[in-house]
């Protein structure tokens, strides 16, 4: 394996060494939202500040958990996930925002993905693409679990992962727009709830890399109600996603102690 660190200890593109984050990481893409969700953490410490990758480090119930972002789009998402692995995380939650597809789903419900269409190029120098990109059955209950609680209405489900923002929002003036407007149809047709651009490498990676992995998302708005003349009102604010995942994340931690101290008895 090629050492890009330099002599520095640290990872190439996240500026992260070993035993600098913790097990658990919460993954936004937003490097401006590691701030707002490192303060959920007890003692948060801004660890390193490099290029989209931001990451904080604290800790939750006595447990240290990490925020890192990868910025937008599979390839910096995939390098986010194969760094922090080698730095010593193996469970990861990404907490986003995404499109609504299905006419039910609004501005400012959760989406929590159990699938994702490969629909962008990165996971596929990974897996065939006859290889499902699914999510982890813990993280995802945990993700499940934590939204009733909050009271949030939530949707779970498989959602589209695509490379390019305005192939999905200006397909007619693509010259291969004959084939994106086709495929949407299909996956319409399919049930996709969201639209998205993270999820696919991320779930790939991550079964690669023997890693748990998971996703909630704000749906900000939705297309398709909008073409369908309904109501469609536009939601940013991600404090309800960003609780869903810290929420999550202190399940899992308590599950993973039981679970230890259940195979030493």
């Amino acid at each position: 394996m090629i050492d890009y660190s330099e002599g520095s200890g640290k990872l190439y593109h996240i500026q992260v060494a070993p035993g600098e984050v913790g097990r658990y990481v919460i993954l936004p893409g937003d490097p401006k939202r590691c701030k707002k969700i490192a303060e959920y953490l007890d003692d948060p410490v801004l660890i390193a500040d490099n290029r989209e990758f931001t990451t904080y480090t604290g800790s939750l119930d006595g447990v240290k958990v990490s925020v890192t972002s990868t910025g937008i789009g599979g390839p910096s998402a995939a390098i986010a996930m194969e760094e922090l692995k080698r730095c010593g995380a193996d469970t990861f939650l990404r907490v986003g925002t995404c499109g609504g597809m299905q006419l039910d789903v609004r501005g400012g419900d959760l989406v929590i993905a159990t699938g994702a269409i490969r629909f962008g190029g990165t996971s596929r120098e990974y897996a065939p693409i006859e290889y499902p990109a699914v999510a982890d059955f813990d993280v995802i209950t945990a993700i499940k679990t934590a939204a009733d609680q909050l009271g949030c209405t939530s949707h779970l489900g498989v959602v589209q992962c695509k490379d390019s923002f305005y192939g999905q929002h200006e397909p007619e003036v693509k010259p291969v727009g004959y084939d994106l407007l086709n495929k949407w149809d299909a996956w319409l047709k399919c049930g996709c709830l969201a639209s998205e651009m993270e999820s696919d490498a991320l779930y790939i990676v991550g079964a690669c890399l023997k890693a748990r992995v998971g996703t909630v998302l704000l749906a900000i708005a939705n297309q398709e109600r909008a073409k369908a003349g309904l109501d469609n009102e536009q939601v940013h604010d991600t404090t309800m996603a960003i609780r869903t995942a810290v929420e999550a994340i202190r399940i899992l931690i308590r599950q993973d102690a039981a679970s230890v101290s259940g195979c030493s008895e």
